[in-house]
């Protein structure tokens, strides 16, 4: 069901994002951190510039959804709102379009297709999260392949660990135009987290790019 969120907490815009021009900045800062298993993990702190204002744009004017999921014997919400816009629909702003191109651009070589889909959460405070999982679904559960986010709003932890158990190996903070992408085999061998948390935070928005046929 759709789910206007009206009733957000107060967003805290970064002061180093005051500039009116929203789009993706140069890529040549991006540092890697290689996993084990022939995963790895890049990050570009500021990639986005502009991110707070299209953060705005994206609260206001993005369908979100509000899902539920069978667990056990009940359902339950999922905590965080979603939305999703499959290979040839407009995204919900021109300067996502140029930043899912700027992406397939620069790992052409590495990915050897382009990003097609993008997916959408808004996490609303630090009770929405996700759980440990891995993006599994479809060519991914047996070929390595990537998912970029481009993460808005204010920093949540992104967290890394080995598939199946074990402590946290690699914990990313994400936000305010922040760019982290997952390659290699990290979704086979990986999984990834944003979990809850009691510190005070505003919300936060990933916007996840994918290839055809990987979820």
């Amino acid at each position: 069901m759709n789910a206007a969120p009206s009733d957000l907490p107060g967003f805290q815009g970064s002061l180093f994002d005051q500039g009116t021009d929203i789009g993706p900045g140069p890529l040549h800062g991006l540092r890697r951190t290689e996993l084990a298993g022939g995963a790895w993990v890049d990050h570009l702190p500021g990639w986005f510039h502009g991110a707070d204002a299209l953060f705005e744009e994206l609260v206001a004017h993005v369908p979100w959804r509000a899902e539920q999921r069978r667990m056990y014997d009940g359902v339950v919400a999922v905590p965080r709102l979603l939305a999703y816009y499959p290979e040839g629909r407009p995204l919900p702003h021109p300067a996502l379009h140029e930043a899912r191109e700027a992406l397939g651009a620069h790992y052409a070589a590495e990915l050897g297709e382009a990003f097609t889909t993008a997916g959408l959460c808004l996490y609303r405070d630090g009770r929405d999260s996700v759980a440990w999982h891995g993006d599994r679904h479809g060519r991914s559960a047996t070929r390595d392949t990537m998912v970029a986010i481009l993460s808005l709003g204010d920093p949540r932890d992104l967290a890394f660990r080995p598939r199946g158990g074990g402590p946290v190996a690699l914990r990313v903070p994400a936000g305010h135009g922040d760019l982290v992408v997952m390659g290699g085999s990290c979704q086979r061998t990986w999984e990834h987290a944003v979990p809850k948390t009691r510190r005070a935070v505003g919300p936060r928005i990933s916007v996840q790019f994918r290839p055809h046929g990987v979820g």
